[in-house]
């Protein structure tokens, strides 16, 4: 017991024996620092002492300060020095380095054979031509979206900024986006915050992100308010509308913004009174069934002047989607677009459990949105975006070979303009000045600079397609299938998509007898009045 007390209290009694000892002395110049430093270290011992939050620091004064200190900084010691190029946590080195480099416009060719094993499961690949085609110009790569019921269809790059709001990024990374985005000539998502005046400053294409809180367009009760929402979704600068019913890291998952947090820029953007809260409902008030759902999105088109209009959510319930599917079919109303969230997107904050364990993966949704489209005829006349963890061309090609029209990115853009992946977006503390409302700290990302990068990002990353496409004897994105993608499905295996994945046929939902048994008792279960399963 003696030798333990000792052990814990050793450096504190040390601390405070020399402080009182060496106080007759302090006349001595190069004493007297040494005294304030063991003084101080002596109040903090005593401080660690009358404090009841840490029982480390109790039975450690002092010394048990050390614990909380590495504690605070191991997610910047394992990103340095621990991790390896290829681990993702839950972007890798490697993936970043490649962002970054590309932002800068320096080369990001690799030098000495790669990094991974390409023989393990799970290695992806893009099968090449023995005979590449002739390499094309990035500037063709686009997708024209707006069906038939459309009447100011918009022509989008294949790669965008995915949604992201203001109150979430600083004005400055707001502003940095916008302007790369106008210059590189892509869309600019605004997220469900709204359309902020610093989204309007460089005149970059705006999908307006509309969420279950109707920020810049709702009542006083927080619902849908017709008239605000058409005097901005007739702005020349908002491209398209996309109803957010879910997104990846927290689907089902409502927000609230605390009311310290909410500043009158963020107020005044999104519609709301100072000194509340700022929630974001789980669900929408505006419809709650799939025929309500389509008829809100035939009102949001004819409010916006006919413009594209679409939703964007995270696959949960395969009957729900399913459900949308049959109203629109039982209604004529089809939305132009839609956006398919993968599970490992990110977000601000989230509950763990949410970005762990809820919601269906990119890949997997997108596929099963790309089936049910193609099994109703409906594939030529919906397009078909996704997000979520897509930052390289081969990114951006697997999931065009599945399904997707076009690919959006977020968190590529954030590194673009500076993020380093500090995981703080939720402290307003971000180093970078991207994730925070803090004046100080946004004050160090210069605009112009960063928007560079953002357009530079995204030029690159449509080279480096291109030069894929090219090598694959390609000459658009659009003629990218199932079968250029290849996956290792074992030590002694490799598999094309077309292999791995069912495929449903033109109208094959339509049929009597649905050869898919998994699709046929989903289509079974839908319902177009309620998104609740009747039994199969």
């Amino acid at each position: 017991m003696s030798v333990s007390l000792l052990s814990r209290y050793a450096f504190f009694s040390c601390c405070l024996l020399f402080t009182l000892f060496s106080l007759p002395f302090v006349h001595y110049e190069w004493l007297w620092p040494f005294t304030l430093a063991a003084a101080a270290l002596t109040l903090l011992g005593v401080f660690d002492l009358l404090q009841t939050r840490h029982a480390v620091r109790r039975n450690y004064p002092i010394l048990g300060n050390i614990r909380y200190l590495v504690e605070s900084i191991r997610p910047e010691i394992r990103q340095y020095l621990l991790e390896s190029d290829r681990e993702q946590l839950p972007f890798s080195r490697a993936q970043r380095s490649l962002v970054y480099a590309r932002a800068k416009n320096e080369g990001a060719d690799k030098p000495f054979g790669t990094l991974i094993d390409v023989y393990q499961p799970g290695f992806e690949f893009i099968s090449h031509s023995m005979r590449p085609a002739p390499l094309s110009d990035p500037a063709g790569f686009r997708v024209e979206i707006g069906g038939p019921q459309c009447a100011q269809p918009y022509s989008a790059s294949l790669f965008n900024v995915s949604a992201m709001s203001f109150g979430a990024l600083s004005a400055n990374a707001i502003r940095a986006l916008n302007q790369g985005a106008q210059r590189g000539d892509f869309y600019h998502d605004t997220g469900e915050g709204s359309i902020s005046p610093y989204h309007l400053e460089h005149g970059g294409a705006l999908v307006w992100e509309l969420g279950s809180g109707y920020f810049g367009c709702r009542d006083a009760a927080g619902g849908f308010d017709a008239e605000r929402f058409a005097e901005q979704a007739r702005n020349p600068q908002v491209k398209m509308i996309e109803i957010k019913l879910s997104q990846g890291a927290k689907p089902g998952h409502g927000g609230i913004l605390p009311k310290h947090k909410v500043t009158p820029e963020i107020a005044a953007t999104r519609g709301v009174p100072l000194g509340q809260d700022c929630v974001s409902p789980s669900r929408h008030s505006a419809f709650s069934t799939p025929l309500e759902m389509m008829a809100f999105i035939a009102r949001l088109r004819e409010l916006s002047g006919g413009k594209p209009v679409g939703f964007k959510f995270c696959l949960g319930h395969p009957w729900e989607f399913m459900g949308i599917a049959k109203a629109m079919l039982e209604t004529g109303i089809l939305p132009d677009f839609i956006v398919v969230d993968g599970k490992e997107g990110g977000t601000g904050a989230a509950p763990l459990e949410f970005t762990d364990h809820i919601g269906v993966p990119l890949r997997e949704g997108l596929l099963f949105v790309h089936n049910v489209l193609v099994g109703l005829n409906l594939r030529d006349k919906i397009k078909i975006g996704a997000s979520g963890k897509l930052v390289s061309a081969f990114d951006i090609a697997s999931v065009l070979a599945i399904g997707a029209d076009w690919a959006n990115s977020a968190r590529g853009f954030m590194f673009a303009i500076g993020c380093i992946q500090s995981q703080s977006c939720h402290t307003n503390r971000c180093p970078t000045g991207v994730a925070t409302q803090d004046a100080l700290r946004q004050r160090a990302l210069v605009v112009p600079d960063k928007a560079d990068r953002v357009f530079h990002f995204h030029r690159n990353t449509m080279k480096a397609l291109a030069e894929m496409l090219a090598s694959a004897g390609l000459e658009h994105p659009s003629q990218l299938r199932p079968h250029h993608l290849v996956r290792r499905v074992s030590d002694t295996e490799i598999r094309l998509f077309s292999q791995l994945h069912v495929f449903l046929q033109p109208g094959e939902l339509l049929q009597p007898e649905i050869k898919a048994a998994f699709y046929g008792r989903m289509w079974q279960m839908a319902r177009a009045d309620s998104f609740e399963a009747q039994p199969a």
